[in-house]
């Protein structure tokens, strides 16, 4: 048995992709917060939770757990209909023990039936969310990005409204980036991530301005704004707790079974994502990822937390900035806890400039260009559903992203299917048309209208031959369906109807061989009434296993 890798055999590599995926995660987890209604200081105790818990719980290397974007309008509804944040943590407690619940029964098996299109497109389609969102912060601009076709306004108003020093800041940075990527002497320094020198450049620069009094200073909305504590009671006072009185309100259940869902989906299309986008493709358990997940969320709730899924913005920061195991994670959710305790007015400091230029390079990797030319040279069959997937996912949500890519990939299969339910051939003869039909291994009623079909418009007075020898299955309605072409439409229109490899299960028997067979039964069953000889009983037991 291979021997199991020591949690920290990658410390170097690991601390350093721990360390930018907290610097890229703090202000999702603040932002994330706002966005949902909640309290800031939640969305920092779900990123913990993600990092340690869950980051220790989970099979998966690569992936990071922690608050989701795709669950902000479901929080901001329940927080509005429980009206109360104790209230709705009572539902994050529930809908994490829902979670649980399902990854026992194996629930998460659906991940497999996920195809590599539609992943794919998903995946495109955040890059390209996380892309456009960052645009104003990399700008300067006060203008958030909204959804749908809001998308293109916006981003034509956020060019209005920018700032130079922002401007400044972000161009070092994405010099900073590409150059780490590019150069072979810089790629090489593992434990400095170019991720890591771009956001303490960018630190350092505004700093500078500060310090000069240059209008090129970046200051408020524009830095990193994390809550700073001045005392313990101050901090408690950060803190809520479940309230656990309301857990007979039916709003709380319905509340917890939309987040256990909505979050379980998720994390397993990330959990997917997430070992694509691993250079090693380490397998990691989809039922165990439900549960590590549903234990996270549980402690979030009890600890006044947001509910959390696994992330794969916070994924892909990791495995660009080096992260090899599981490690990475859990210092990250290590970091975030020390970092806010103890230093939160140093990371306030941080301009949102530099983290919108980590964030633009690693959206612009997953909806790479490169990878709409490889489903393009795919075929219409995976370029159309990866596309699909990809342009949803933009303009609506994940979840309906990914429903749309799945409903046309079911709809290209079916088709498929229904086209590869047999071989049509025609052979030229003396009084006519030879036509043989070689039906597949399974033919299904999913084929039955396209069968049907081919034998409606067979022309008068010809012949078709339909071999069923590879045959292994035949849906009970091709076989009456076959059965009633020959007998009662066939002789109609002249048409001779050969019917051969056909197992004696089909029952698609000629009606002369039937008639023989009931006549020659018919005779021995009076025989064996008369004498009661053991040999016509025989006879008779052999005719009807035959038939």
């Amino acid at each position: 048995m291979k021997e199991k890798t020591p949690l920290f055999a990658n410390l170097k590599s690991d601390f350093a992709a721990g360390l930018v995926v907290f610097l890229v995660a703090l202000p999702l987890c603040l932002g994330i917060a706002m966005a949902s209604g909640a309290p800031l200081f939640s969305g920092i105790i779900s990123g913990i939770v993600g990092g340690i818990v869950v980051g220790y719980l989970s099979q998966s290397h690569v992936s990071v757990s922690g608050p989701a974007a795709g669950l902000t309008a479901i929080v901001l509804v329940a927080l509005t209909d429980l009206g109360a944040f104790e209230v709705f943590l009572t539902a994050v407690v529930l809908a994490g023990l829902m979670q649980v619940v399902l990854g026992f029964i194996k629930a998460g098996t659906i991940s497999n039936y996920f195809p590599n299109n539609v992943i794919e497109g998903m995946l495109a389609g955040i890059g390209a969310i996380i892309f456009i969102k960052q645009i104003p912060k990399a700008l300067g601009s006060d203008v958030e990005i909204g959804s749908g076709l809001d998308i293109f306004t916006d981003l034509i108003a956020a060019f209005g409204d920018i700032r130079p020093g922002v401007i400044m800041i972000t161009l070092v940075s994405l010099g900073i980036l590409i150059a780490w990527s590019k150069i072979d002497a810089l790629k090489r320094l593992k434990l400095i991530p170019g991720a890591l020198v771009a956001v303490l450049c960018g630190t350092l620069i505004n700093e500078t301005f500060i310090l000069s009094g240059s209008e090129f200073a970046v200051t408020g909305n524009s830095l990193v704004n994390l809550p700073v504590p001045g005392s313990a009671e101050e901090f408690k006072a950060m803190i809520s707790l479940p309230s656990f009185a309301s857990v007979g309100n039916p709003d709380v259940w319905i509340a917890a079974a939309t987040i256990a869902i909505v979050a379980s989906i998720e994390s397993l299309l990330n959990l997917e994502a997430s070992v694509r986008l691993d250079p090693f493709k380490r397998y990691a358990s989809a039922n165990r990822e439900l549960k590590a997940q549903g234990i996270g969320n549980v402690v979030c709730g009890l600890l006044g937390g947001l509910p959390l899924t696994t992330v794969i913005v916070r994924t892909s920061t990791n495995i660009s900035a080096g992260g090899r195991s599981k490690a990475s994670a859990i210092l990250h959710g290590f970091m975030l806890l020390v970092c806010v305790l103890t230093i939160p007015f140093l990371l306030n400091r941080i301009p949102l400039a530099t983290l919108a230029a980590v964030l633009l390079i690693i959206g612009y990797k997953l909806a790479n260009p490169a990878t709409f030319r490889h489903f393009w040279q795919k075929g219409k069959y995976q370029f159309i559903p990866f596309v699909a997937t990809f342009g949803a996912v933009v303009f609506t949500d994940l979840l309906k992203g990914v429903a749309l890519g799945m409903i046309i990939s079911v709809a290209f299969i079916l088709r498929g299917n229904i086209k590869r339910a047999y071989f049509f051939r025609k052979e030229a003869y003396e009084n006519g048309d030879i036509i043989h039909m070689d039906l597949a291994q399974e033919v299904s009623f999913l084929n039955k209208a396209a069968i049907k079909l081919t034998l409606n418009h067979l022309p008068e007075n010809s012949k078709i031959v339909i071999d069923a020898s590879d045959t292994v299955y035949i849906a009970h309605d091709i076989q009456d369906l076959i059965q009633e072409f020959k007998t009662v439409t066939a002789p109609e229109k002249g048409i001779e109807v050969v019917l051969t490899g056909f197992k004696d299960a089909y029952h698609l028997d000629n009606d002369e061989e039937i008639s023989n067979h009931v006549s020659v039964a018919h005779d021995h069953v009076i025989s064996y009434r008369k004498n009661g000889s053991t040999s016509h009983k025989k006879v008779i037991s052999e005719l009807i296993n035959d038939k």
